[in-house]
């Protein structure tokens, strides 16, 4: 039997930003994005700029294999002022 192991292939990763205003009659509605983004890093960076200029933002992530329908549970990278609940 032989001892090689072979290295563990990282799930490939989903993750966005989204930022978000108000309407007229005040229902929240996107303003930005959804966005993909190359790292958690960057989306965070993102999400911090805008939001001085939205009256939500929110950035997240999960593994994601879209060909297999795969998707993991949502993990909140950055949230700032009014945003839905994640589902």
């Amino acid at each position: 039997m032989s001892d090689n192991v072979l290295p563990t292939q990282a799930k490939p990763k989903l993750i966005v930003v989204v930022a978000l205003d108000r309407g007229e009659e005040g229902d929240l509605f996107t303003a930005y994005g959804p966005t993909d983004q190359q790292s958690e890093d960057r989306a965070i960076r993102t999400a911090k700029a805008l939001a001085s200029s939205h009256v939500g933002v929110i950035a997240w992530s999960r593994d994601a294999d879209p060909a297999l329908g795969d998707y993991g549970p949502p993990t909140t990278l950055f949230v700032s002022g009014d945003v839905p609940d994640m589902e």
